[in-house]
């Protein structure tokens, strides 16, 4: 009998020694050693702490802390998905496009030729009174956009409709709502 209880004593100890052991704070010995030469004076009593203050296991347990390295990556670097790099030579191109609706009014196009820094192209819109608005440019090195503004035609403007008033209907239509009668049970 004498040894379970004192088994269960010895068992209950142990427990209360695991939860003081995380109440406890634990300080790593080079924390210690660098509290320990700060100079100074509290209430009296120098400012210094050694490891002989700590409990002997909360030294063991810090000197016994886990380390941590991430793993290196796996993965390699993906292989380029684009192709061979583009010409770095002065552009050359041409090009031109037009646009002429006659349902809607629409008429209107660009054309433009570059060789190297020189550039030259018109554009044109047929604009609603009638004239059509031409601009041609040219850009010549560094000397920036040098536009010429036209107009061809004459702007045309025709004569508004007088509105009148709104005319009245003929006829005038009868409500077809009507009032419920309330019924009573």
């Amino acid at each position: 009998m004498e040894r379970r209880e004192k088994h269960e004593n010895q068992h209950k100890q142990e427990k209360r020694w695991s939860l003081l052991k995380y109440l406890r704070p634990t300080f790593p010995r080079d924390a210690m050693q660098s509290f320990s030469s700060l100079p100074g004076e509290h209430a009296g009593r120098s400012a210094s702490l050694s490891s002989s203050s700590l409990p002997s296991r909360s030294l063991a347990a810090a000197e016994q802390a886990p380390s941590y390295t991430p793993p290196r990556p796996t993965y390699s670097a993906p292989a380029p998905s684009y192709g061979p790099a583009e010409p770095t030579g002065p552009a050359q191109y041409n090009f031109n496009w037009a646009v002429k609706d006659d349902n809607s009014g629409n008429d209107f196009g660009q054309e433009e030729s570059r060789d190297g820094y020189n550039t030259q192209g018109s554009y044109y819109v047929l604009l609603p009174d009638g004239r059509l608005q031409r601009v041609n440019y040219r850009v010549e090195g560094d000397s920036g956009f040098l536009a010429e503004v036209s107009y061809e035609g004459e702007a045309q403007y025709p004569q508004q409709q007088s509105y009148g008033p709104a005319p009245t209907p003929s006829y005038r239509p009868q409500p077809t709502y009507q009032q419920p009668q309330p019924t009573y049970a």
